[in-house]
This record gives C-alpha cells, sequence and structure tokens, in this order.
C-alpha cells in the first residue's frame, strides 16, 4: 500500500525525541532518590530534657541566674522526669 507524504517531519521526530528523554530523566530521578537519600545519617533524636539542662546550664554560665536558683530549677526539672 502506498503511502502519501512522508508521514511526520523532522520537527515530529525531534519533539518525540524530546519528551520520551524528558520522560525517561524523570524517571530516573524518581527512582534515584531515595536510593541518594537513604546514604545520609537520619538526625540523632533530641531528649528535651537534656536540652532543658543545657539552657538552665547556659543561663548561669551567663549570670541570669545565681547557683542557689539554678540548683533549685534543675531539681524541679529532674523531678519532673520522673
Amino acid at each position: 500500500m502506498m503511502y502519501y507524504g512522508s508521514g511526520m517531519g523532522a520537527g515530529g521526530w525531534i519533539l518525540m525525541v524530546l519528551i520520551v528523554a524528558l520522560l525517561a530523566t524523570l524517571l530516573v530521578v524518581v527512582l534515584a532518590r531515595p536510593l541518594l537519600d537513604r546514604d545520609t545519617a537520619p538526625p540523632a533524636p533530641r531528649d528535651s530534657a537534656e536540652d532543658a539542662e543545657r539552657v538552665l546550664a547556659d543561663r548561669l554560665a551567663r549570670g541570669d541566674i545565681d547557683t542557689e536558683e539554678y540548683e533549685q530549677r534543675l531539681h524541679a526539672l529532674r523531678a519532673s522526669r520522673r
């Protein structure tokens, strides 16, 4: 059977190749991202009680509170954890 014309022109072929290349690139990125993210270590869990003690120690070091108040608050903080 004879076809009239040449079918899809050069522009159609170029467009088709670009679209397929774009879709292939997106597929590779979507599939590779979880593999690349797995190499990084998850952040260490933070203990809020340790953070509170650190803030309290910083306030003592800056002179915001005196030693007696530091000890009272530290005792109260540790008692509330139990």
